[in-house]
């Protein structure tokens, strides 16, 4: 095939991407809504529950009173566990589904940064278009990787959001057509520098989701302590000590990566391309800034031992550090990695 044949292949692929990764989005949608739906049919019946529980005991001289309420409770315990039944079996459908569809978005994501790579006969990340696809690439395989290792279905909903949000962003508004690079970037360490932000830029990206999600789960937890209730999509999260644990894990991860793809191989490549190391570039500053802020949650985790709402403060900080440093600074700022731009 030609290099037109392929952009045109790429061109397709993208947005049928996009649109299945919506289509995901949708299903894990509905996957919480019924969740929110279910406790708000079994709320009323807790209640009636309490209540007959309640007179039951008043009228404890009374025998038949007593089985009547009981024979009442019993009738709404059952019929709430079959509905609370019903609709988990609807939610495990709809999240299934939404797993699928992100893999099937996911090999035709993968399939439109290959096509596009080889129609631009070069590595696919030479300007923002294809900085976006790629690193959205890397948020999906990052979430699809710890999916199989810590069962993260439950991420789904943020994670297709995002993707899809990119993706469509990439393809109205930072689409450029395939073509040669800007000469500094001819580098081999443009290869590992910019996969290594991409990936480090996804495990920051699903870190940050998951952080946002251990709030809802620890807020949560906290109102059922004082006598709430919890709806059964959050009910289906896991623990909020568990979900803080696998932040961490990920975010731990991703920071290496971010140190040496960022803060070693882009310095070596900036003497490369412009003769010095560093020079206090705006990309460069934001990327620091980055460092800096995750640094400070490993630190403050190893060190002074904050976890919890704290940890995923500062976590929830990083990505919105991030996202600035990857959107505002190659859009709006002027500097020397204006290039990546549209």
């Amino acid at each position: 095939m030609s290099p037109e044949s392929f952009a045109q292949v790429s061109n397709l692929l993208i947005p049928t991407a996009t649109v299945i990764y919506a289509l995901a989005m949708v299903s894990h949608a509905i996957e919480w809504a019924v969740g929110r739906a279910a406790v708000a049919k079994t709320v009323p019946a807790e209640q009636e529950a309490k209540a007959e529980s309640l007179v039951a005991a008043g009228a404890a001289s009374s025998v038949d009173a007593a089985a009547a309420s009981s024979g009442s409770a019993g009738s709404v315990s059952s019929t709430g566990s079959s509905s609370s039944a019903a609709s988990s079996e609807r939610m495990d459908a709809a999240s299934r589904i939404g797993l699928l569809l992100t893999w099937l978005g996911f090999v035709l994501h993968l399939g439109g940064v290959v096509t596009r790579g080889l129609a631009a006969e070069r590595v696919p990340w030479g300007n923002m278009y294809e900085f976006s696809i790629t690193a959205s690439l890397a948020v999906s395989i990052v979430y699809l990787v710890f999916v199989q290792r810590y069962k993260l279905q439950w991420l789904g909903l943020g994670v297709t959001l995002i993707v899809a949000g990119v993706l469509g962003l990439a393809s109205l508004a930072l689409y450029t057509p395939a073509g040669p690079l800007v000469p500094a970037l001819h580098s081999y360490w443009l290869v590992i520098h910019v996969s290594a932000a991409a990936i480090s830029g996804g495990a920051f990206t699903v870190g940050g989701l998951i952080s946002v999600l251990y709030l809802v789960k620890a807020r949560a937890e906290r109102r059922v302590l004082s006598g709430g209730t919890m709806s059964a999509a959050v009910r289906r999260l896991p623990s909020a000590e568990a979900m803080d644990g696998t932040a961490y894990k990920v975010l731990a991860f991703a920071f290496p990566l971010w140190t040496f793809g960022v803060l070693v191989a882009g310095p070596i490549w900036a003497e490369y391309a412009w003769g010095r190391y560093w020079g206090w570039d705006p990309k460069e500053v934001w990327s620091l800034v980055t460092w800096v802020v995750y640094a400070a949650y490993l630190h403050a985790r190893a060190t002074a031992g904050w976890r919890g709402r704290r940890a995923a403060t500062i976590a929830i900080v990083g990505w919105f550090v991030f996202i600035f440093n990857f959107v505002g600074v190659n859009l709006i700022v002027s500097g020397l990695h204006s290039y990546a731009g549209v």
